[in-house]
């Protein structure tokens, strides 16, 4: 099988999965409690705090454990909410993952004012357009720092500098579930105020992930009990699971020199389906710089992203028609809808994601068996 679906999850790598095995049977104890055992878990947990703001230009203090993006969006999100006094208006791009258009959609409910930032044709935030529709009265821009679906890299940075200039008191999320140790980030150079991320986008496990909080920054904790995570997450901790994010951070970030090598793997392939006609790459292409090195989006003419994909997989092809989350619902993606695409287009795309255990090889196998399907499907098309 050549498991091409990377942004959907990752497979563990085999450090984690043995950090997380000895934590289980040696290191079990409850990272709250007082005893010698206790306390040793809690340095494991500190450790892993220690991992994740060295990688983010961030400070221990400021890393909350959640169980995974979905949740560290939403304690993002709605925390900063709820800390207000009086509604504010709330933004974010118009491709954002369910995780955060669901989250400001529910704010939107409890009134606030919510903005959709628009796109170019490349699936990149237009600026000039952002910059026309924020105003003083935002308390709160959400971005997410490489696009789920096209492997877009958004101007974090500079869309961080427009909005302090206009709203110096908004704050500044990023969903980096996508980005995090795949391109680069630098909190408090960058200008970001809070930043998620997921174990299993990075060859950890599911089910743990971190929100990034810049000290000085309220907000409502949206899970209450016994205090823990400095009374933002109350719940005791995953040790098992942050030992294996901590295996995973480690490892990922020794071999960050692989990782930029995923982008030539997606230059390859597509350079495979050259010869293919009416192929139609959504999102930068894989030579540019805001282009991340693991995600290719890919718009087939006259073949349906959801056949193709079933094709692949009968041929031991494992590939994505769009986000994970919202891949049963069988709806037109809003982001390529977005981005310009037609509801055509968007319905015949997939989505190839790759990872540190995918070999350059695999590319030139997996291109010809996209070929050849999407050649046996054309025949069988209605006209």
């Amino acid at each position: 099988m050549i498991y091409l679906d990377n942004s959907a999850t990752t497979r563990p790598f085999d450090g984690v999965i043995e950090a997380m095995a000895s934590s289980m049977r040696e290191g079990y104890y409850n990272p709250s409690a007082a005893y010698g055992p206790a306390i040793a878990a809690e340095r494991e947990v500190r450790a892993c705090r220690r991992a994740i703001a060295e990688q983010l230009g961030a400070r221990e203090e400021e890393i909350v454990f959640t169980s995974g993006g979905t949740e560290g969006d939403n304690l993002a999100i709605l925390g900063a909410a709820q800390a207000l006094r009086s509604p504010g208006v709330f933004a974010c791009s118009d491709i954002e993952h369910p995780a955060v258009a669901e989250t400001i959609a529910r704010v939107e409910r409890m009134g606030h004012e919510v903005l959709r930032l628009p796109v170019d044709a490349r699936g990149v935030l237009d600026l000039a357009a952002c910059e026309r529709l924020l105003s003083p009265r935002v308390a709160l821009v959400s971005c997410m720092q490489v696009s789920n679906e096209t492997g877009a890299v958004q101007p974090v940075e500079a869309l961080s500098r427009l909005v302090k200039r206009i709203a110096p008191g908004a704050l500044v999320h990023v969903d980096g579930v996508q980005g995090f140790l795949r391109v680069p980030m630098h909190m408090a150079r960058m200008g970001v105020d809070l930043y998620t991320i997921s174990a299993h986008k990075i060859h950890g496990p599911k089910g743990v992930g971190a929100l990034a909080v810049r000290g000085g920054v309220r907000l409502a904790p949206q899970m209450t009990g016994g205090g823990q995570e400095r009374g933002l997450r109350s719940g005791t901790l995953n040790g098992a699971g942050i030992v294996g994010l901590h295996a995973a951070v480690r490892e990922m970030a020794a071999r960050r020199a692989e990782v930029e090598a995923l982008r030539g793997m997606k230059r390859r392939l597509l350079d495979d389906l050259s010869g293919l006609p009416g192929v139609t790459v959504n999102g930068p292409l894989p030579q540019e710089a805001d282009s991340a090195p693991h995600i290719l989006s890919l718009s087939f003419e006259g073949v349906r992203g959801e056949v193709l994909r079933n094709a692949l997989e009968a041929e031991g092809v494992i590939v994505s028609t769009g986000s994970a989350c919202a891949s049963h619902k069988q709806k037109v993606s809003d982001a390529l809808l977005a981005m310009g695409r037609t509801r055509e287009q968007a319905d015949g795309t997939i989505r190839v994601s790759l990872g540190l255990m995918n070999a350059p090889g695999e590319m030139d196998e997996a291109a010809a068996r996209i070929a050849s399907a999407c050649e046996q499907l054309r025949r069988y098309r209605r006209r």
